[in-house]
């Protein structure tokens, strides 16, 4: 298990070392709770090569706008089936040999191994990025992002939300994980 504390500064050394991967064939499992920065930092993944697969901007470019385009009961449903498209997606790029970043939370570690072990059967290396971020710096990101409507910020994360993602959340531990704090 590898740990690394240190916030942005770490941070920008972990996306330094990940893009100088020599291995063309390299999956990114970005871990954390809403509001953790995952999208910041698979975006700067993004902006070095990495494909960037979104499980919010799956569901947006197909279901559309959260309580507007579809009501909130079919969520479950439609992020169920964002899953199945973003593993087809999966697949198809790790057997093209591309560097790969998903952008989903990984909240439990049932989902994370799956997703280890399809990358593994497919002939990829893993590398699971686990963003730590106390729960009082989460509400105040969380504050700010449901100022704006867009697929990463589909529905205001209340504060009973907050606390079930919280209390549902597995921690990554003994995982292999690259922890980061407070990016």
């Amino acid at each position: 298990m590898l740990i690394k504390r240190g916030g942005v500064k770490l941070g920008n050394w972990i996306l330094n070392c990940l893009k100088s991967e020599n291995n063309s064939s390299l999956v990114v499992l970005m871990c954390g709770v809403a509001g953790s920065g995952k999208t910041t930092f698979s975006k700067k993944l993004e902006a070095e090569g990495f494909v960037r697969l979104s499980i919010d901007e799956e569901v947006w470019s197909t279901y559309g706008r959260y309580g507007v385009d579809y009501p909130p009961e079919k969520y479950g449903e439609y992020l169920e089936e964002s899953h199945k498209r973003i593993r087809n997606k999966l697949i198809k790029l790790t057997q093209e040999n591309r560097k790969i970043v998903l952008d989903s939370s990984f909240w439990s570690r049932a989902e994370r191994d799956e997703y280890k072990q399809l990358t593994e059967e497919n002939g990829c290396k893993w590398k699971l990025i686990y963003l730590k971020v106390d729960a009082n710096e989460l509400r105040r990101r969380l504050k700010i992002r449901s100022e704006r409507f867009d697929a990463n910020a589909a529905f205001p994360i209340t504060e009973e939300i907050l606390s079930s993602f919280l209390e549902g959340f597995e921690e990554p531990e003994g995982e292999g994980e690259i922890v980061i704090e407070n990016y």
